[in-house]
């Protein structure tokens, strides 16, 4: 079993960090930063977002392991986690992962013909973004009880309902998003899959402050909106398997462990520079959580390289969520506790250590075991999918 990575992914490590030092703007290196979350809260981020995104794409990076039809390069799916874990580690924005790590593939393969050609190519570009509507007020860990209603009017069909906690939708171009087609199917039975212009009339969008202060989630309201047929993907009422197929995307995440790496190499730098590194439970501390780092890495690019070789990789999938949810949360409270009271001090205080950053990615972390399902959710997968155990 070899671990290391090949000669053409080292030299790749090597030019995306040369690429992020001269693009991104002086001190924000400097900053840890968690674009998905962040990067839609900021109007500099935002910004920059759509400003890195079409340099990226010109190199070939954005869409690595897309087919070269579809504005990818043919890599392997390792490759591209390589590319993505130096991009998070520098906090550097420019990646939709609803576009290109959820939606692509999932169009790559349910997708009309017509719908590769519409969507694909301006996502590999860096030209439109995404967001993804899937929860509502009374659906989250059971998207089966989803209660947004599509009913087929004709060549559209007409939608009603409301979503909520979706990120940048404030800032997206589209969404794809879940609706009933028939309320008389079994639960699960009569959910499609469908895709929408957030310009389209009747849908109104409304950010929620999250805990951090932060406004990167929204809720999204569809009232009598009307949308082509061509924008159903897949057949009608069968969208619960292209979501679920998209879901094992979706928690396949370098994100978690690239910011927590970053953090704890700042931390170490801090605990150098105030002598507190000579108190072994401090060294204890800093250990276990490069520990976790270290296994949180190794999963998510076992998820990577099952991808390569075809293999189902759902249970994994779970693994490497439920493991980098919680490490990400272990590593943020090691340095509220490390930097004690000078932990609760944000940006723009002149005494705020490592950027005033800590208090935002600690009550940021809180959301990571709800978010893309709860823990609790992904064990009854293993415990379904990966062990065989029956449902309870």
């Amino acid at each position: 079993m070899n671990f290391d990575f090949t000669k053409e992914q080292k030299q790749l490590r090597q030019e995306v960090r040369e690429f992020l030092t001269k693009e991104l703007p002086v001190g924000w290196t400097k900053r840890i930063f968690k674009p998905m979350s962040e990067v839609p809260s900021s109007d500099e981020a935002w910004a920059l977002q759509k400003r890195l995104a079409p340099k990226l794409a010109e190199r070939g990076w954005l869409t690595m392991a897309w087919p070269k039809e579809y504005g990818g390069v043919n890599a392997s799916h390792v490759t591209d986690v390589v590319f993505q874990e130096e991009l998070y580690y520098h906090g550097a924005p420019g990646r939709d992962v609803f576009g290109i790590g959820l939606l692509g593939p999932i169009l790559m393969r349910f997708g009309s013909e017509e719908q590769k050609v519409k969507h694909l190519i301006p996502i590999a570009k860096g030209e439109k973004f995404w967001c993804e509507g899937f929860s509502e007020p009374e659906a989250g860990s059971d998207l089966g009880a989803i209660k947004t209603r599509a009913v087929k009017e004709g060549d559209h069909f007409i939608i009603d309902g409301q979503k909520v906690w979706i990120g940048a939708a404030h800032r997206a171009d589209w969404c794809f998003f879940l609706a009933v087609t028939d309320s008389n199917a079994p639960k699960r039975k009569g959910i499609s899959f469908f895709l929408t212009d957030l310009m389209t009339p009747g849908i109104t969008i409304r950010p929620i402050t999250d805990l951090s202060g932060e406004q990167d989630l929204n809720e999204v309201f569809f009232d009598n909106v009307s949308i082509p047929k061509e924008n159903l993907v897949g057949e009608e009422n069968g969208g619960w398997q292209v979501a679920m197929s998209l879901l094992d995307y979706e928690r396949a995440r370098i994100e978690n462990v690239a910011v927590g790496k970053r953090l704890i190499d700042e931390l170490v730098e801090y605990a150098e520079e105030t002598g507190i590194i000579s108190n072994p439970l401090v060294r204890q501390q800093l250990a276990s959580i490069r520990t976790e780092a270290e296994i949180s890495r190794l999963l998510a690019y076992r998820v990577a390289w099952m991808q390569d070789t075809g293999l189902d990789c759902t249970c994994e999938s779970s693994v490497s969520k439920i493991f980098s949810s919680h490490f990400i949360q272990h590593a943020t409270a090691t340095a509220m506790q490390l930097l004690e009271l000078y932990s609760q001090l944000k940006e723009g205080s002149p005494w705020a250590p490592l950027g005033g950053r800590i208090p935002v990615l600690n009550l940021g972390s809180v959301g990571w075991t709800i978010a893309v399902g709860t823990t609790e959710i992904q064990k009854n997968i293993i415990a379904q999918r990966g062990l065989g155990l029956p449902r309870g």
